[in-house]
């Protein structure tokens, strides 16, 4: 501070003498801080909203396409790719209105004395207060800001630090949970981030084709989320009106959240605009599972042509057995279909089980959830931003 003080002396001599007069470093360095944060934010919202309209593209071109659900990582109920992914859009429009509201609530430091008094102002003023205030609106309004706290130590509350992190450090946590998933599902072969035409995917192993941005969004995210710790510590341990040891932690961890969180939102939105999406593999696994799962829509069918639950019941789970062991035991598909087709038992239905074996009739209502979800909550999330959606990002893996 001091240094700029002495430059703006020699480049303006008449006003060297009143330069910081009555101020403090922190009226200088805390008021910037402000300032960049705020800006910092509006850098990162609109790319944050672009993230989303590009997930919302995906979610909705593959709503109504069946695949199966985890629970424990374990095969459960069908769901659709395009409501999976929702699950994702969910939290990142959560993440766009935590941050939309935290740039709202950031306040300027504004005119207030080496201990947040205000004292030294009001005594260049000759104690007339509305004066003191009118400065303190003033700084205020040139610095574009709506407001000024009107209780502060020597620094803006520290707390303000740890709520802007904390969301970023939020954001990231959606963006590793997002990318850990397409990294489980590119194992299966499911879905694949882009890839470029010559990227390695391993300098070992020529064909492979490893989830490297996602994988590098988890690097990432993990790194943003720790740095809320910094954030809480450095809130904690001011003493009094301050002290100066969190002065260089701050010009770390601030800086390193924003940049973060940028490369991250840039990262992702690469892999928003090239998610590949491998419907056969997906059919295939589901065809593995849902014989299994169809087995009560079995016994419900059977039940209406006269047969007794639980004779009918005691014949699916004998047959089920049998399949689970050629597919368990001897590494063979899941035979199950075939074995109620040549049990005589179950030929009531025999002409039924293509349609009771349709995986659309087990996703539930999940393409409606995911339409009403993208009408109702994402597309007005991002409405403000529509000006600022355009813009493709390339990465050089």
């Amino acid at each position: 501070v001091m240094a700029h003080v002495k430059t703006f002396g020699v480049c303006c001599p008449k006003a060297a003498g009143i330069i910081h007069l009555g101020a403090t470093s922190c009226y200088v360095g805390d008021n910037t801080d402000l300032i960049v944060i705020r800006d910092g934010l509006d850098i990162l919202l609109p790319k944050v909203a672009r993230c989303i309209d590009r997930l919302s593209c995906f979610a909705d071109a593959h709503k109504a396409l069946p695949t199966l659900g985890y629970t424990h990582f374990q095969p459960a109920q069908l769901t659709t790719v395009g409501k999976r992914s929702c699950l994702w859009l969910q939290d990142l429009v959560s993440d766009l209105s935590n941050l939309e509201r935290c740039r709202k609530s950031l306040r300027f430091r504004g005119v207030k004395g080496t201990t947040g008094t205000q004292a030294s102002f009001l005594q260049l003023f000759e104690g007339d207060h509305e004066k003191v205030e009118a400065l303190d609106e003033g700084v205020t309004a040139k610095a574009e800001f709506e407001r000024a706290y009107i209780i502060t130590g020597q620094t803006y509350p520290r707390k303000v630090d740890l709520a802007v992190i904390s969301e970023l450090a939020s954001l990231g946590s959606s963006i590793h949970k997002m990318a850990t998933d397409i990294r489980l599902l590119a194992n299966h072969k499911e879905i694949e981030e882009p890839f470029e035409k010559d990227q390695i995917g391993s300098s070992a192993m020529a064909y492979k084709r490893n989830p490297m941005r996602s994988e590098r969004c988890c690097s990432l995210a993990r790194h943003l989320m720790a740095l809320v710790a910094n954030a809480q510590h450095t809130n904690a341990t001011q003493w009094l009106e301050r002290t100066l040891d969190d002065s260089a932690n701050r010009r770390i961890s601030i800086p390193e959240a924003f940049l973060t969180a940028d490369v991250l939102l840039s990262t992702l939105q690469n892999i928003c605009e090239g998610l590949v999406v491998y419907p056969k593999v997906i059919e295939r696994h589901v065809v593995q599972e849902l014989p299994f799962m169809a087995t009560e829509s079995v016994i419900m069918e059977m039940v209406k042509c006269g047969a007794s639950r639980q004779e009918c019941h005691e014949h699916i789970r004998v047959l089920s057995q049998e399949a689970a062991a050629q597919v368990k035991q001897h590494g063979k598909d899941n035979d199950l279909v075939q074995r109620i087709r040549d049990s005589q038992y179950f030929a009531p239905v025999h002409t039924r089980l293509d349609a009771i074996l349709d995986p659309s009739a087990y996703t539930g209502r999940a393409p409606q959830q995911v339409e009403r979800f993208l009408r109702e909550e994402v597309q007005p999330s991002i409405a403000a931003y529509k000006s600022q959606l355009d813009g493709k990002v390339t990465l050089n893996i």
